[in-house]
């Protein structure tokens, strides 16, 4: 498991009422993320991975109007029922930290999903030209909001 001693730049939570398990097994399931997140639009296993583990690395496509980009991602945690994370970089640089942290919560699970913005100073600008976003933190924040509803529509009604 990796430790993260900074704060998130972006975060969010929300109660589901599914099981830890139920959730934690749409979060790690990729194609199904792709579908509750606001950004990301697919991936591609890299190295013979099929499925999510740790140190199973990814291809991730990313999409916001007509802009596109790939990013390449490693799974760092993947605790059933508890914790899904992963790292970003593109051409070797670090971007972001992804992280969905699961506790009980009433009669089910409250998740918690944040990111930590990792680029240098200087690959701000050029990343920011290329998604459209020049405020990583906001719409960040607006998109996990997104995402974490959608997940909670998706858990409770499958």
């Amino acid at each position: 498991m990796t430790a993260v001693q900074s704060p998130p730049s972006a975060t969010g939570q929300i109660d589901v009422k599914a099981p830890a398990h139920r959730v934690y097994s749409l979060i790690s399931d990729l194609p199904t993320m792709a579908g509750c997140a606001e950004e990301y639009a697919g991936h591609r296993w890299l190295d013979g991975a099929t499925s999510a583990r740790v140190g199973a690395r990814f291809r991730g496509r990313n999409q916001r109007g007509f802009r596109r980009w790939s990013t390449l991602s490693t799974i760092t945690d993947a605790d059933a029922g508890s914790r899904f994370a992963f790292e970003v970089t593109f051409l070797g640089f670090p971007i972001a930290r992804w992280q969905y942290d699961l506790e009980p919560a009433g009669d089910g699970c409250r998740v918690t999903e944040s990111t930590w913005d990792r680029r240098p100073a200087w690959l701000r600008y050029p990343t920011s030209l290329a998604t459209g976003v020049w405020n990583r933190a906001e719409t960040n924040t607006g998109n996990i909001a997104t995402t974490l509803a959608r997940l909670k529509s998706r858990a409770e009604t499958e």
